[in-house]
């Protein structure tokens, strides 16, 4: 059922924008949009997608440092709250007794930062996986083993392969380089 509910909403959406001038905005980010953690006609659709061009670790970083630099307490609550609930794409709340929900995306796709560790790494700089595992084994200092490298890595060549034509059919977002680069003006200006 929760694919129909995914496949429903951007027609709700799409419907309430138009009634009052407006538009819809993507809220899927680079991770999920690697992994095709989205259901292609559903949540994957809007008119632009506002975090489509940076990693989920950023975004929760991002999160993380609006909440402690708010200077609100109830909105650095919520924002902490948020940080701290596990990533699903259920479209549940938690039940009555607050348990979460029971479908979680790591455990399908992996910790979300040996995804973003792969993305930059594999995809981004074009390493060969050899060497991505061996600045994995360095870079996770043992909170990550070889084999769970591995194993994850296989998953994302696997998914990032897979999903590409959901990619293809995305909306604009904008890019996010995290290279700096010296500006360099046009000709004739």
């Amino acid at each position: 059922m929760t694919g129909v509910q995914t496949c429903a909403l951007p027609i709700l959406l799409f419907d309430l924008a138009n009634a009052v001038g407006g538009f819809v905005v993507g809220t899927g980010d680079l991770s999920e949009a690697a992994m095709g953690w989205m259901t292609y006609g559903g949540d994957h659709l809007s008119q632009y997608h506002v975090n489509a061009g940076i990693p989920k670790t950023l975004v929760r970083a991002l999160v993380e440092h609006l909440a402690a630099a708010s200077g609100a307490p109830e909105l650095e609550a919520v924002l902490a709250d948020i940080v701290a609930t596990p990533i699903s794409p259920e479209l549940l709340p938690p039940t009555a007794d607050g348990a979460a929900p029971s479908q979680h995306s790591e455990a399908s796709v992996g910790p979300y930062e040996l995804v973003d560790f792969f993305l930059y790494h594999l995809v981004r700089l074009g390493e060969t996986p050899g060497r991505v595992t061996y600045l994995g084994e360095l870079a996770f200092g043992g909170a990550h083993d070889r084999a769970t490298i591995l194993r994850w890595m296989r998953v994302f060549v696997r998914r990032f392969t897979a999903n590409q034509f959901k990619r293809s059919a995305m909306p604009n977002a904008p890019i996010v380089d995290i290279r700096f680069q010296k500006c360099q003006p046009r000709p004739g200006r």
